[in-house]
C-alpha cells in the first residue's frame, strides 16, 4: 500500500486514510490511475451510453407527461356538460320569466350526455283543458325552427345537444315533453 504524507505535520499515512493519524489534518487526495483493459473500457463506455440514453428517455417521458398534464389542467376547453351547466345557471338567474301570455319559463337544467332541458308552465290552463294534438301542431314546429335558426343556439347545433322542452299545467301537473335531437334539427 502506498503511503500519503501529511502536508501539515509530515507524518506518513496509509493511502486509505482521509485524515492524518498524527495530527488529524485532512490528507491530500492521491489520484489513482485506471488500468482497465480495452475491453473493460469499451464495456464501461457502452454502459455509460445506455445509462445516458435511458436518462434522456425518462426525461423526455417525464416532460411529455408534465406537458400533457399542464395542458389538461390549465388550457383544456371545458366539457360540453360544464358549458351547459353554466348556460343553465345564467338562464336561471332570470327565472321565472314569461315567454308569452300563456307560458312561463320556470328554469333550465343541464342533464348528462349533452342534454339541456327547459321547464315551462302553462299558467292559465289545467291539464284537462289542453288539447295535446293542437299543442303539438303549434308548439313543436316553432321550437324546431328556433333551434335550427336562432344564432344564440349555434353552440347547441355545433355540439349535437339534445333539447328537451318540458311543460306543466297551472297546478304543476306534467302535460307534455318535446325532445329535439340532433338528427331532427340537423336535417336539411
Amino acid at each position: 500500500m502506498e503511503k500519503g504524507k501529511c502536508t501539515h505535520c509530515g507524518t506518513d499515512n496509509l493511502e486509505r486514510n482521509k485524515y492524518c493519524s498524527n495530527c488529524g489534518y485532512e490528507l491530500p487526495k492521491i489520484a489513482t490511475e485506471n488500468f482497465d483493459s480495452p475491453i473493460q473500457q469499451s464495456i464501461r463506455l457502452k454502459t455509460d451510453k445506455r445509462k445516458k440514453t435511458r436518462e434522456y428517455i425518462i426525461g423526455a417521458i417525464f416532460f411529455g407527461i408534465s406537458y400533457f398534464a399542464v395542458q389538461q389542467l390549465f388550457f383544456k376547453a371545458p366539457s360540453i356538460d360544464k358549458v351547459l351547466m353554466n348556460i343553465a345557471s345564467e338562464i336561471n338567474k332570470t327565472c321565472p320569466s314569461m315567454v308569452d301570455e300563456y307560458t312561463r319559463l320556470d328554469n333550465a337544467v343541464a342533464l348528462p350526455n349533452n342534454t339541456f332541458q327547459y321547464n315551462y308552465s302553462i299558467i292559465n290552463l289545467d291539464k284537462t283543458e289542453i288539447n295535446l294534438d293542437t299543442a303539438k301542431k303549434y308548439i313543436e314546429p316553432v321550437l324546431l325552427n328556433r333551434v335550427k335558426t336562432d344564432p344564440g343556439l349555434k353552440f347547441v347545433r355545433d355540439n349535437d345537444v339534445i333539447l328537451i322542452y318540458n311543460y306543466r299545467d297551472k297546478n304543476g301537473v306534467f302535460v307534455v315533453k318535446y325532445s329535439i335531437t340532433p338528427d331532427i334539427y340537423n336535417k336539411d
